[in-house]
């Protein structure tokens, strides 16, 4: 019998040796790539043929930039109709969830809401390839909404040759028209991760300035490494965070039990928990050069050569008196200070690494989801809530605006709701979502959701019913009724549907 003859399958082209080529040279000189092409003033240079050149400037560039700015400035025809029958508590709440196009929608808020908004927080598209890219036609706005709801969002593959250019054109004019929503004193936060961040950082440098950069923050999203992972895992995002101008000023986050923990002793005197501190400082004075003598035994103490007290002798004379100094639990120790819990600042500084313990994680964010929802979570990737409310610390105030323009699972609504009904604020909420169809096989689907904005919707129902009702139950148990605890959680869990 003949041995069967396999036939391996080929194109019918050649080799494509520029492909080869240019593939050698990328492994080479890969800083002269920009987007798969060369940049062949770059490889000159490299090779230290100089161009001369007057102009040359710092500036961030690329295809489109200059069309941004026309679509942004673009008037919008568009109207918001509101949708009772969908609303919470419509008559009374100011908490708005609009079904549309961010583009269009931060057009239309232009007017009622210029330079109110106090927060804005954004989770966008990452750009990780399978991640969404918005794509703008408003020739003709209104015709074009069902298309574009139908076709959803546009993926953008790596492969493509305009890779970052195209997120850059979805969110360059986004960026400019949210700023001009923020308040002087306000500021947003933006959710990125490792594939973009630079550009948003470039990015936000030409939008808000980049004198009104803040900070970039360190999430830790998951708590474990990622085994299968072929490179490094990665166990973080970022959060990076600009002021619209220096009127912006951050609160103090609330004082966790950890630094609390070291006030534990207790004089019964009225001035509550204090801890013992050194005495000592390190910038010497002459005038901090004397003994302090402990009245429980005569004994002198000095500080060490070198060093000295850190008040002088008349500031200490009256810290004895007042009984701020502290000689041991025997009464013959050296001297400490008295360091009480209610003369130290109340809050702590924000820091910019944020771990999983403090704020979440994505698979306590999936929980969460789930529990609410009553089963398998509709949405892949919520971000916790905890995260979204030490944003809402630092950069609210309790009668704040706070937007979100890519809102969806409406994880910030849900924050704001919690923290109002945790410090009595009445923040409200502009939740802003494009009616992104659910894949067909996705547990939202299968669940009857057949938009992402149904499950912000219902999100916002649910979790709007049931910080309400803990409000209610936390009061009676209080107060022992709860007629008064109705009254003071006005239309928390409203919300006008648009």
């Amino acid at each position: 019998m003949a041995e069967e003859v396999k036939f391996q399958k080929v194109d019918g082209k050649s080799l494509d040796i520029e492909a080869v080529d240019k593939e050698k040279l990328k492994k080479i000189f890969p800083q002269c790539f920009n987007e798969g092409k060369l940049d062949i003033n770059k490889l000159l240079s490299l090779c230290g043929e100089y161009i001369d050149n007057d102009f040359e400037k710092y500036k961030f560039e690329w295809k489109g930039k200059s069309e941004c700015y026309r679509i942004a400035g673009k008037r919008s025809t568009g109207t918001l109709r509101p949708c009772p029958k969908e609303s919470v508590d419509f008559e009374n709440t100011n908490n708005l969830y609009i079904e549309g196009d961010n583009l269009e929608v931060l057009k239309l808020l232009q007017t009622a809401y210029y330079r109110k908004v106090k927060m804005i927080y954004i989770d966008p598209p990452y750009n990780t390839g399978n991640d969404f890219v918005y794509e703008d036609d408003f020739k003709d706005p209104l015709a074009k909404y069902k298309e574009i709801t139908s076709q959803t969002t546009k993926s953008n593959p790596e492969t493509m040759g305009r890779y970052h250019t195209n997120w850059l054109n979805m969110m360059y004019p986004r960026l400019r028209l949210a700023a001009n929503l923020l308040r002087d004193d306000g500021v947003i936060f933006i959710s990125i991760d490792d594939n973009e961040v630079t550009n948003l950082r470039r990015l936000c440098d030409e939008v808000f300035g980049e004198e009104n950069f803040v900070a970039q923050i360190v999430w830790q999203k998951k708590y474990a490494a990622t085994n299968d992972s072929k490179s490094f895992s990665t166990t973080h995002d970022y959060v990076v965070v600009y002021q619209k101008s220096d009127s912006f000023n951050r609160n103090l986050l609330p004082r966790t039990e950890e630094q609390n923990k070291p006030y534990k002793n207790n004089d019964n005197d009225g001035r509550g928990l204090w801890r013992s501190d050194n005495l000592l400082v390190k910038s010497f004075s002459e005038s901090g050069v004397y003994p302090i003598i402990n009245p429980n035994t005569g004994e002198e103490f000095y500080p060490p050569k070198g060093s000295c007290w850190r008040a002088s002798q008349e500031t200490m004379k009256q810290w004895l008196g007042e009984n701020r100094i502290y000689f041991g639990k025997d009464g013959k120790g050296a001297p400490q200070l008295k360091r009480y819990l209610n003369e130290v600042q109340q809050g702590r500084v924000p820091v910019t690494w944020w771990p999983f313990e403090e704020v979440g994680h994505n698979d306590a964010a999936n929980k969460e989801i789930q529990l609410l929802f009553g089963g398998k979570a509709p949405f892949d990737t919520p971000k916790p809530t905890k995260l979204i409310e030490q944003m809402l610390k630092i950069g609210s105030d309790k009668g704040a605006i706070i937007l979100d323009f890519f809102c969806g699972s409406a994880t910030t609504a849900h924050a704001v709701m919690q923290l109002n009904a945790e410090d009595g604020g009445n923040r409200q909420f502009i939740m802003v979502q494009l009616p992104e169809l659910t894949d067909e096989k996705s547990e939202a689907f299968k669940a009857g959701y057949k938009n992402i904005c149904e499950i912000g919707k219902e999100r916002i129902r649910r979790a709007g019913a049931k910080i309400k009702e803990e409000y209610l139950k936390n009061h009676l148990a209080l107060t022992g009724h709860s007629s008064t605890g109705e009254e003071q959680f006005p239309s928390q869990g409203g919300v006008k549907i648009q």
